[in-house]
């Protein structure tokens, strides 16, 4: 005969209960019921929402990869690294681009089922956008930090987005099987950097598999649950939406209070349209379709949306009758800060690429195109990006998917300009530029860069700073590696800041930046001219110090790479009408 636990069961969303009257519930003390058929409330307690976060290659997607190897989610068969990397990009740069989510089943070594929603976030800076809005949608964070390695500029930008999301933190400490492995070393500076208790971190190799069953533990046990109630007006967070060619616009929600059904209709709170749910289903990795989702849980609905522009990531979903009239805060929207042109190498390309650029913006919300013509280029786009590496994943993408050769002009940013007449101009595009006479002032953007560096770099890092006119914030020390924070020129960073940052440390210092706002300096256009034409898409804007050292680089340049005449075709840098440079 069975023990049955006749416990009172308390529920806070029942009138009765909360007027003193018990409802009994008879559940055998040594096992849970499975989660499939448990009753709403006590289903909220065994689900845990969780997020992954790290620098860049400390192992992220591995860990993903042997959770879902480990709990059964996905067959030996079908096994494979970097199971939720889709892109061939992601696979072949072995980065992280987009989050990607999984639903995992999981019996923990207290006999109950779980279900564990995890999201695997970006660790490249120019992708941090995905993880801020990631971490909105989770209520924990594994912290994962390379046992060599230890903390890096990625690293602290990650975990601080998910102390501000109010996340609670479980440190990881991954490639303990490395001969160059220090946990000890690395778990104090978790806590001197980073201010986090790492005494308890979990020590594994994801790669080996080594630690994994004490991760999922550790997430069941020191992960918060959800709260939610399921008798509530609907409330969902959209958190991503992309296009898909069979389904049309796929959208990945949390639901926070009530439950999502199929077939019901439903509203956005921010655009105000309304749409019939036509299926609605959780990743594993694969979709999989379900009747519902409930409180705290992660999933997809389809309801015949035409284009991703209708779906604003962070709006509140509801139902159109006895909804909810409670908008949830949402994200900010992500705004491009680095621009170039981009022109097909064929003119005759010119409709492909409107064509692939129209394309992308299904999927991708966070670039702009604008068309532009340039005298020397022929008809392209002003694109915006949000970075460098967002920059070359694209152009990546155009090239290979759709087979365009493209010209990129080089990348700038948008500048506030201060007319004499008291209004305020922003220009992507140095061509651009009005009259000097009617400018009052120009403005620049300008970033809080982080770079960790190892001790004996540091003197380096200092002088490529100062070059490019950077105003030093903080020096502080974590062991013998240094961490110095710097107010820089965002103009100068997007040039080739990071790759000379590399080469002056070999590699090992690691950056990362935010945008702090604008500020006047003496910036001037320099204009390249070619047999005494201007050449709109070399122009550039230029600190009035710097004009002169960047405008012979540019000619030199130049004239390395204009084929031999045989007579003499002058190739000069000017500012107004002034020669700097021939």
């Amino acid at each position: 005969m069975r023990q049955l636990n006749l416990a009172p069961l308390r529920n806070p969303f029942c009138k009765a209960c909360t007027a003193g009257v018990f409802v009994t519930r008879a559940e055998p003390l040594d096992e849970a019921p499975p989660h499939r058929n448990m009753p709403a409330m006590a289903k909220l307690s065994h689900i845990r929402n969780f997020s992954i976060v790290a620098h860049i290659d400390h192992g992220k997607s591995t860990l993903a990869d042997r959770l879902i190897q480990s709990t059964g989610t996905v067959a030996d068969r079908d096994m494979k690294e970097q199971l939720l990397d889709a892109m061939d990009i992601e696979r072949e740069r072995g980065i992280t681009i987009k989050a990607n989510t999984v639903r995992i089943d999981y019996k923990a070594a207290d006999v109950r089922d779980y279900i564990l929603n995890l999201i695997d976030t970006p660790g490249h800076v120019d992708f941090a956008y995905e993880v801020s809005r990631s971490m909105r949608a989770v209520e924990g964070s594994l912290l994962v930090v390379d046992a060599s390695q230890g903390v890096e500029a990625q690293t602290l930008a990650n975990v601080y987005t998910a102390i501000e999301a109010d996340h609670e933190i479980v440190p990881v400490l991954n490639k303990i099987d490395l001969p160059a492995a220090e946990p000890e070393r690395v778990a104090e500076q978790i806590e001197d950097v980073i201010g986090i208790d790492a005494s308890d971190a979990v020590l594994i190799s994801a790669k080996t598999g080594l630690g994994i069953g004490d991760v999922l533990e550790a997430i069941v046990a020191r992960l918060p649950a959800p709260e939610g109630a399921a008798e509530a007006p609907l409330k969902a967070m959209l958190v991503d939406s992309w296009y898909d060619a069979y389904l049309g616009v796929v959208v990945l929600v949390r639901v926070l209070d009530g439950r999502l059904k199929k077939g019901e209709r439903i509203k956005m709170l921010n655009t105000k349209a309304t749409y019939s749910v036509d299926r609605i289903g959780v990743f594993r990795p694969a979709m999989e379709t379900v009747e519902s989702l409930g409180p705290g849980e992660i999933g997809f609905l389809t309801a015949s949306i035409k284009q991703v522009r209708d779906t604003r990531v962070g709006d509140t979903i509801t139902h159109e009758k006895k909804g909810t009239e409670i908008a949830l805060p949402g994200f900010q929207h992500s705004v491009p800060v680095v621009f170039c042109g981009l022109f097909p190498v064929d003119a005759a390309d010119f409709e492909d690429l409107r064509d692939a650029i129209e394309k992308l913006q299904l999927n991708d919300a966070s670039f702009s195109a604008e068309m532009e013509t340039s005298a020397a280029l022929g008809f392209g786009f002003r694109c915006g990006f949000l970075g460098l590496l967002h920059l070359e994943v694209i152009r990546d993408r155009w090239e290979r998917e759709y087979g365009i050769d493209l010209i990129t002009t080089a990348p700038s940013v948008i500048y506030h300009i201060h007319m004499t007449d008291g209004t305020v101009l922003e220009m992507h595009n140095p061509a651009d530029m009005p009259d000097q006479v009617k400018i009052a002032h120009i403005e620049e953007p300008r970033i809080k860069a982080t770079i960790l560096v190892p001790d004996e770099f540091l003197g380096d890092v200092l002088k490529l700073c100062q070059d490019r006119r950077g105003i030093q914030q903080d020096l502080t020390y974590a062991g013998t590696r240094a961490m110095v924070v710097y107010d820089l020129p965002l103009n100068e960073v997007v040039f080739d800041f990071y790759d000379r940052l590399k080469s002056v440390t070999k590699g090992y210092a690691s950056f990362d930046y935010q945008m702090i706002g604008y500020t006047e300096d003496a910036l001037q256009k320099m204009q390249i001219l070619v047999n005494e034409e201007p050449v709109d898409a070399l122009s550039t804007m230029v600190h009035r110090d710097r004009a002169e050292a960047r405008g012979r680089a540019m000619v030199e340049k130049l004239k390395e790479l204009i084929p031999q005449h045989m007579f003499k075709i002058p190739i000069q840098a000017a500012i107004g009408g002034r020669i700097i440079a021939r």
